[in-house]
């Protein structure tokens, strides 16, 4: 699969592997919106070596999974080394951050 095939309707019915839906760009953060629906987004994350998503809140319920790589993702103030496979929720309106130590890519599901 083309890593430029980041339409969910082409990936309808075809085995892929998440990690291949998005490439790191260096010195930089990619993103790549899978689903934008009302009751919830689905959006790939690349971040390069020591890029990170300052602190903020989301009004809703999402869920962070690491599909390659190490993650430290605070919440709250407190830190979680997350790596591949590893998932953390993180509440609504809970202050949050995410770090790349180290190159990873992550899914990030927001559920409304």
């Amino acid at each position: 699969m083309g890593k430029d095939r980041v339409n969910l309707d082409d990936l309808i019915g075809e085995k892929f592997e998440l990690s291949d839906v998005i490439s790191y760009q260096t010195g930089a953060i990619v993103s790549r919106t899978l689903i934008d629906k009302e009751a919830a987004t689905l959006t790939l994350f690349a971040l390069d070596e020591g890029q990170s998503i300052s602190e903020h809140t989301a009004p809703h319920t999402a869920i962070l999974q690491v599909i390659a790589g190490n993650a430290t993702v605070t919440v709250d103030g407190q830190d979680h080394e997350l790596s591949a496979e590893e998932t953390i929720v993180l509440p609504p309106d809970v202050p949050h951050a995410v770090d790349a130590p180290s190159k990873f890519k992550m899914l990030l599901t927001m559920v409304r």
